[in-house]
């Protein structure tokens, strides 16, 4: 995935660029410090990681301009700023100053969530919602969603981080002794913490089977 980092100091750009760099799966692809050099670059983006100041103009300026996805990384928190941003379709908006993790964390679960969109067929909602999520940060990752049981989010984890091998819908509910529909929920809840993986196999003729493995 290739990232441009715009950001009107050098110094902050560097250090994002080689947080962006780290993140398996990235390429950073050049570094602006103006809005009209990110415009030059922003065609061979697929993620921009963008502060909101810039000397000719703003970051969110850079949201909807082309294909690229756009993260706000700013020191701007007031209210108006951010909600510009967000209902233009910005992916995240990050207040500075923050800890590097967070950039990481971010920039990681883009790079599921494009992955999970290369995939290929009909989409169940459950996996919609599941790919959305991967976009969410969540305050609490080891607590389960509202209305799920800890103890069943728990034997769902344990079982495919145990097993280490793809193990289907089905076959997590008959291994747990849950419904179907039920273990499609907690599965969804992991893929959405960046846990588990969504598997899409494809046979000669049909719907692909999805399938769901421990990542970490």
């Amino acid at each position: 995935m290739r990232v441009l980092i715009v950001d009107d100091d050098f110094r902050v750009a560097a250090v994002h660029a080689a947080v962006a760099g780290a993140v398996p799966g990235c390429e950073v692809i050049a570094q602006a410090t103006t809005l009209a050099q990110a415009r030059e670059a922003l065609p061979r983006s697929d993620l921009v990681v963008a502060d909101e100041y810039l000397p000719d103009g703003s970051g969110t300026e850079l949201v909807g301009a082309g294909d690229a996805s756009v993260l706000l990384v700013s020191a701007a928190d007031d209210a108006d700023t951010v909600r510009r941003a967000l209902v233009r379709g910005a992916i995240g908006y990050i207040v500075k100053p923050f800890e590097m993790r967070v950039l990481t964390e971010r920039i990681t679960a883009y790079v599921r969530f494009r992955q999970s969109l290369a995939a290929e067929g009909r989409l169940l909602q459950v996996e919609i919602d599941a790919q959305l999520g991967m976009l969410r940060p969540r305050l609490d990752p080891g607590a389960p969603a509202k209305g799920r049981s800890a103890v069943t989010a728990s034997a769902v984890a344990d079982l495919l981080r145990d097993s280490g091998r793809p193990h289907t819908v089905m076959a997590v509910a008959d291994a747990i002794g849950i419904s179907r529909a039920t273990a499609r929920r907690y599965l969804a809840d992991l893929v959405a913490a960046g846990e588990v993986e969504l598997l899409l196999r494809y046979g000669t003729a049909g719907r692909p089977q999805h399938s769901y493995i421990w990542s970490r």
